[in-house]
């Protein structure tokens, strides 16, 4: 068991979660003491022993199906039944005893199904209408034997097993036969029609995830259950690729973006009070010396006023850059309290001064919702013009650029062909305290097709590919 848990916290780093050494010994502390037969309990206590943030949850549950699966579970529990009786050899009826449920399950990589179609579909219909467990685990085994097509050793997460089990099973007629039976249907209100079709929609759901287990069971004693984590593993939220997120993925990027924006802030104001030392007080060294016969052993310093940085946030928001430009705006103005001063320009071939629309707004996020609609950003034909919105910033701006300003540019310099007046840029930097470029593409992308990311390199101090939250996050967190 200990094993296992080992395995299965490595997976947890592998997949980017946090776990201490310390949180390890309180994990397997915690599985001393709990009752190890009741697999939810032992979910929730390593859930609290090894999680810290809730946004991490769905990663440590996928892992823990994976590990923890029921037949792997299963021989956990044969296996510290056999501790107890080590002398006791098993006997014949023990032997079938494990095969037997298999066999009743329909259990086996490559083993087809006894069932008809009809017979299949009637088990399906009879379990989920009566609520058996055990046998709506038997269908499910049928219908993976029956339709899933398993090959051994194929390195896949199970999606396309499912996928064919679910393609062949009728499961629009199955919900509605049970809606027929929860429900009255020969009943006016809607309410109760509509409560009959909902739980008629729980209980295929409930096949569903039964399926996805008996499949997952599969790939574990097929594969193993680390070669299996690799291929079910899911990235943090913090990890997840800003440029190719999805709709749920986007989401949970925008719940993970405000606490990172307070941490973060907390994080500067504490390193910038700790960071430098001020000047030696020659005074007080003096003074001080006085008890090692004047020799200055333990210099004295005058408390430190380190400034503030000037940041200047110049940001491309067209097409698929805008998702990234969204974030890179929203976090550095959640902490704008740590700058000077924070101004935000946008641009696509026009360039807009957006600072006005944060100012006086709680969420940073309501402001960047309304760059979209208000910031005037269009000139010519709507392509993406970095020498064109360079030129429009130096000639407008460029005389309030001082030595304190950190200038951000954020785009995949993708030029669309046209002039990349790297001069400006040139320019830009000879006035600012320096110029980092944050390019949401990967590196490999670089300098490939239109992208003249090697044109304004020289004139950066540095060019960082910056794709996820953490890695902003890091970007971010230096800039003082």
């Amino acid at each position: 068991m200990l094993s296992v848990l080992g395995d299965f916290i490595g997976e947890l780093r592998a997949a980017g979660i946090p776990v201490s050494m310390s949180e390890h010994v309180d994990a397997a502390r915690a599985i001393e003491v709990i009752e190890l037969s009741d697999r939810s309990l032992v979910r929730s206590s390593l859930a609290a022993t090894l999680v810290k943030d809730g946004d991490h949850l769905p990663v440590f549950y996928t892992a823990f199906e994976v590990f923890f699966s029921t037949r792997s579970w299963e021989n956990a529990q044969d296996f510290l039944d056999d501790l107890d009786q080590p002398e006791q050899g098993e006997s014949p009826e023990g032997a079938a005893g494990a095969t037997g449920p298999g066999q009743a399950r329909g259990e086996g990589g490559g083993a087809s199904s006894s069932m008809s179609a009809q017979e299949l579909a009637d088990l399906l219909f009879r379990a989920l209408r009566d609520r058996d467990r055990d046998a709506l685990r038997q269908a499910a085994s049928e219908a993976v034997a029956r339709y899933a097509g398993m090959e051994p050793g194929r390195p896949v997460g199970g999606t396309y097993y499912l996928y064919r089990t679910l393609r062949n099973l009728d499961l629009e007629n199955l919900e509605r036969r049970l809606g027929e039976v929860t429900g009255d249907p020969q009943s006016p209100e809607e309410l109760v029609q509509r409560i009959a079709r909902d739980e008629a929609h729980a209980r295929v759901e409930m096949l569903k995830a039964e399926i996805e287990r008996v499949i997952r069971e599969r790939l574990v004693e097929d594969r193993g259950a680390e070669a299996l984590a690799k291929s079910v593993r899911k990235p943090l939220p913090e990890d997840l690729d800003v440029m190719h997120a999805n709709r749920e993925e986007m989401a949970q990027l925008e719940r993970a973006l405000r606490p990172l924006s307070r941490k973060l802030a907390v994080r500067l104001a504490r390193r910038r009070r700790r960071r430098n030392r001020g000047p030696v007080d020659l005074r007080h060294t003096v003074r001080r010396s006085l008890s090692t016969g004047g020799v200055p052993m333990d210099l004295r310093f005058k408390p430190p006023h380190p400034a503030k940085p000037e940041i200047i946030v110049i940001a491309d928001i067209s097409g698929s850059v805008a998702s990234f430009a969204r974030f890179t705006l929203h976090l550095v103005h959640a902490i704008s309290s740590q700058f000077s001063k924070v101004r935000s320009f946008v641009f696509v071939d026009g360039l807009d001064e957006v600072t006005r629309l944060f100012e006086g707004v709680d969420d940073p996020s309501e402001a960047v919702s309304r760059i979209n609609a208000e910031a005037d950003v269009i000139a010519f034909d709507g392509h993406s013009d970095y020498g064109r919105a360079l030129l429009t910033f130096h000639a407008q701006f460029a005389d309030q650029i001082t030595r304190r300003a950190t200038i951000l540019i954020l785009g995949d310099a993708r030029n669309n062909y046209h002039q990349a007046h790297a001069e400006v840029l040139a320019d830009l930097r000879y006035r600012a305290k320096a110029v980092y470029w944050l390019n949401p593409e990967p590196m490999s992308y670089w300098n490939s097709g239109d992208s003249i990311i090697a044109q304004y390199a020289p004139y950066c101090e540095r060019v960082i590919e910056c794709r996820t939250l953490r890695q902003l996050e890091a970007f971010v967190g230096g800039l003082t």
